[in-house]
């Protein structure tokens, strides 16, 4: 039987039937880490938290919705193979990782740390500010000084504290004899509060207490919105370990052993049972089977598999049990080397420099000549050390990158809201600045363009009876093309046949008697029929020729509009596809695509991408599987739809949290649309700076001046981001 897409069953990443024999050097406790992709909200978590604790064996079961995981701890014989079927009977769709390969359980400190010296610096700086506000009314003399030693007690540990983040990144910068926009940032904040201190001990009119916690405040509010415009996303090489199979059954003189997977030696056979990922390069020794390839290769149409046959780690056993012999283990598998090919990929994204960066090149060594001139100036024109340093201190406050800071994470966050609220995900800071570079678009086939579930289109050729037949052989196979089939004739009403001896045959169909005859769905060669071009299953009937039910893959909502309102945006759009000539030629005329690939494996796709890169264009990949990580990667910038693989998630920039395709032009002109905002933000900032900077330098910028220009054009530089929306 030819099918034309993925199973929906036991597609998982650990799915190998556990054996009722021995269990080697079990664990005092098992943990188990399951994905469930199909969570979405607290209800959910409640659900499967409640259901999986009340399973005989579990000690605890804790769901994390951000990473859609389950965390499990239960007796050693429990098995993840024992949980799946649980929490599917709850609705929710279950997959295994290994537990080991991932890293400790990553929560959201840094968010936390950041909200929490941002809270700091905001309640500090309104108390220093109230305080501040007294001596701008002419409190004096006692009065004044006692004002600003309270204002020392409150922003010498609020800063010392909330500005961390600062120090930490300026020290980074200059222990390799580097300037970044922290540079500057601690320059001010140490000067301005080494001149307040100074002025408060002298019983000076004027301090910057309230400036140096303001201008921290401004910042932190920059950090922490370009830190929540994006999920924390692990390591698409970690998460593709994480899909390898973790356990295997390796058999032993007729007996199986469940072990862990880096146990297994070049020659070992090992069990691999119906729904179950192969965990090792091998060659079949024994059993037939079909297998799915399309995560790994983008081959809609599972493969025969008898002995002989090479299977590579991560492809899935369809319908029979077989025993392999491994070839390759470990980080010779070819999966292990699809995780090398993603980590080389996910390198070359590292060089992009962003607009922020770009400005902080130009803008922190600017700000440290302009006050040092301002400094050296006023020494040689008034002679009096005190009062340079205070104006070169008031040019570096007035001169700090408060709009610059907040010129990126303000026009992202109403960026990522706007794309958000149409089910697109940001995941990465620079993502939308690389979307509105984008003149390239190419496309994945399998699961990306196409929904990911076969569809048949000619049921109503067929006779009641016949349809009778096929939906009680259907209903006995969990083939993907069966599924279908049984959903299709449900809907139209159809009742299944009686049969008797319904018996599924590996790698061929099901077979069954029907009023004394064999009856047969399947293969087009083991029923005795014609296969052509079209993807098929054949029913025999015993009476007359087979006959033949056609499928083909449906489109996914909005591929047809997205495709269409690409090109007329003038992108160059491709199909590039692991799946056969035929499928893909297919799906390239129902879409007026001129340009596409066929059985492209993940290197080719790689390679291809690098290609258009070379000659100077802005890549977008759109994929969901395996084969395309690497793609993901190392494309320009990268979509992946919620539906994808996780490390093809975690590969990309951004995520489509909906089926539909159409959001995807829209992104790309709402990031075209970003960009100019981030662009008139920058220019904003240097129009301010052409105000504030002479008034600073002539010294006439009080802290007043100082605290009124850092915030009248942070709240600009906001408003403005805020006409995204």
């Amino acid at each position: 039987m030819t099918a034309q897409l993925r199973p929906s069953v036991a597609v998982c990443p650990g799915c190998v039937a556990g054996p009722d024999g021995p269990v080697q050097d079990a664990p005092k406790e098992a943990r188990i880490a399951l994905s469930l992709p199909s969570i979405h909200c607290q209800a959910c978590i409640s659900a499967v938290e409640r259901g999986l604790s009340a399973t005989p064996g579990v000690h605890s079961a804790r769901v994390n919705l951000t990473l859609k995981r389950a965390m499990i701890e239960a007796d050693p014989e429990v098995r993840a193979v024992d949980l799946i079927p649980v929490v599917e009977g709850l609705g929710y769709e279950a997959h295994e990782l290994d537990a080991t390969a991932l890293s400790a359980t990553q929560n959201d400190k840094a968010g936390r740390d950041l909200l929490m010296r941002l809270a700091v610096a905001g309640f500090a700086s309104m108390n220093v500010m109230l305080l501040s506000v007294s001596v701008w009314s002419g409190a004096t003399d006692a009065t004044r000084d006692m004002f600003h030693w309270i204002s020392a007690a409150i922003a010498l540990p609020a800063i010392a504290f909330s500005a961390q983040p600062f120090f930490v990144n300026a020290w980074s910068a200059l222990r390799v004899r580097r300037l970044n926009m922290d540079v500057p940032i601690v320059l001010a904040i140490v000067l301005a509060l080494t001149t307040s201190l100074w002025e408060t001990s002298l019983s000076g009119e004027h301090a910057y207490f309230d400036a140096a916690l303001t201008l921290t405040f401004f910042l932190l509010a920059g950090r922490y919105l370009d830190y929540r415009t994006r999920a924390v996303a692990r390591s698409a090489a970690e998460e593709l370990t994480a899909l390898e199979v973790p356990r295997a059954l390796r058999v032993i003189d007729g007996d199986e052993y469940e072990v862990p997977v880096a146990d297994l030696a070049i020659g070992d056979l090992v069990l691999v049972r119906p729904g179950g990922r192969m965990p090792v390069d091998g060659e079949i020794v024994e059993g037939q089977s079909e297998l799915d390839r399309s995560l790994l290769t983008g081959e809609t149409l599972p493969v025969f598999a008898a002995p002989g046959t090479c299977v590579s780690a991560g492809e899935v056993n369809l319908t029979g049990p077989l025993i392999i012999r491994a070839t390759a283990v470990g980080e010779d598998t070819s999966l292990h080397r699809m995780a090398d090919l993603v980590a080389i990929a996910e390198s070359g994204r590292s060089r992009y420099t962003s607009l922020a960066d770009s400005a902080a090149k130009l803008y922190a060594p600017g700000v440290h000549i302009l006050s040092a001139l301002s400094f050296l100036g006023w020494l040689a024109y008034s002679g009096d050390m005190r009062t340079a340093l205070n104006i070169a201190a008031a040019v570096l406050i007035i001169t700090c990158p408060c709009a610059l800071g907040l010129a990126v994470p303000a026009v992202t966050t109403a960026a990522s809201g706007r794309l958000f609220k149409k089910g697109m995900l940001i995941k990465h800071p620079t993502a939308l600045e690389r979307l509105a570079e984008v003149d390239t678009v190419v496309f994945d086939k399998t699961g990306t363009l196409t929904a990911g579930t076969p569809e048949v289109t000619n049921l109503g050729d067929h006779g009641r009876g016949d349809l009778q037949i096929a939906l009680a052989l259907a209903e006995a196979s969990s083939h993907p093309l069966s599924l279908s089939l049984v959903r299709a004739a449900r809907d139209a009403g159809i009742k299944p046949a009686k049969l008797v001896d319904v018996t599924e045959v590996p790698g061929f169909g099901t077979e069954a008697t029907y009023r004394g005859n064999r009856v047969r769905l399947g293969r087009a060669a083991w029923v005795g029929a014609q296969q052509g071009s079209q993807t098929a299953a054949w029913l025999d009937t015993g009476a007359g020729d087979p006959v033949g039910f056609l499928f083909v893959d449906a489109l996914r909502p909005g591929a047809e509009d997205a495709v269409k309102m690409l090109r007329a945006s003038g992108k160059d759009v491709l199909l590039i596809s692991g799946d056969t000539t035929g499928a893909v030629e297919d799906l390239a005329q129902r879409l007026g695509l001129s340009k596409w690939v066929a059985e492209a494996l993940p290197q080719d796709k790689v390679q291809r991408v690098q290609a258009l890169t070379d000659d100077g264009c802005k890549v977008l990949m759109v994929g969901d599987g395996l084969n395309d990580t690497a793609a993901l990667a190392a494309a320009h910038v990268s979509i992946s739809p919620a539906s994808a693989l996780d490390a093809a998630r975690v590969a990309s920039d951004i995520v489509l949290l909906g089926q539909d395709l159409a959001p995807i032009a829209d992104a790309v002109d709402t990031a075209q649309r970003a960009t100019r905002r981030i662009r008139e933000n920058f220019r904003i900032a240097t129009v301010y700076n052409l105000i504030a900077v002479p008034l600073a330098v002539v010294g006439l910028a009080t802290p007043l001046i100082a605290a009124l220009a850092m915030s009248s054009s942070s709240i600009t530089v906001s408003l403005n981001a805020l006409r995204l929306r």
